[in-house]
């Protein structure tokens, strides 16, 4: 028996609140067609399912769920959506995409699902949960679960004129009215950065600033990425 909606109350109990479910025939031509080239699923797939959190309630979970290893949230993400699966799909099997070590254009899936509104500092934002939410796994899937429909919703920043977060960037990112990446990243390696431990323009935002993450998980997310910025931006020394 496929599973339906209310199955995804597992995942929620995790934090894992954000979900949504696509038929792969009704993706865009070139987006299913790379897909399915790249990971070259043995099995049918019939659908994508993406699973994200928004909110404190997923780091709350993780916590509880034991030490934690060097990847805690995939670790985590990953274990959950596979015992969701098995309990939710028996019978049927899956493909992951996410995580995992290959490219998958979440914010393009984003879009899709309605989840994400581009911000000037470039981070998906909610309406009701601001720019404190994740993507956190996909997969290509076997399953006949119905499709969720998109998001609707206009975008907080559409009627937000006084864009604090702009004002707010210490790298003046924003400043003239694009978002300059290298500025960002040149901020983010100074010593005395104030964006080492977080995005100074994202706690700006007033969005869902009731949801903000915990602050060992801005920590956590903010120093995961700025090690990517060290590893494959840092100018080499000579």
């Amino acid at each position: 028996m496929n599973a339906t909606p209310a199955d995804f109350s597992r995942l929620d109990r995790a934090g894992l609140n954000l979900h949504a479910v696509l038929d792969v025939e009704a993706l865009p031509a070139g987006l299913a067609a790379g897909l399915l080239r790249e990971f070259s699923p043995a099995h049918a797939c019939r659908q994508l399912i993406l699973i994200g959190n928004a909110g404190r309630a997923m780091w709350t979970a993780l916590q509880a769920s034991g030490p934690a290893p060097d990847d805690p949230i995939d670790d985590f993400s990953v274990r959950t959506v596979a015992q969701w699966f098995a309990a939710a799909c028996p019978g049927h099997r899956y493909t992951l995409l996410y995580p995992g070590d290959r490219p998958v254009g979440l914010q393009t899936l984003g879009e899709l699902a309605g989840w994400h509104r581009p911000t000037p500092f470039r981070l998906g934002i909610l309406p009701q949960w601001g720019t404190w939410f994740g993507y956190r796994a996909a997969l290509l899937a076997d399953t006949g679960l119905p499709p969720t429909a998109p998001l609707r919703a206009a975008s907080p920043c559409a009627s937000c004129a006084a864009r604090p977060c702009v004002a707010a960037c210490p790298a003046q990112a924003m400043a003239d009215g694009g978002f300059v990446l290298q500025r960002c990243v040149d901020y983010r390696l100074r010593p005395d950065s104030r964006c080492r431990e977080r995005c100074v323009a994202r706690d700006a935002c007033p969005v869902g600033r009731e949801h903000r993450y915990d602050e060992a998980q801005v920590r956590h997310a903010c120093t995961a990425s700025l090690r990517a910025i060290e590893r494959y931006c840092r100018p080499p020394r000579r």
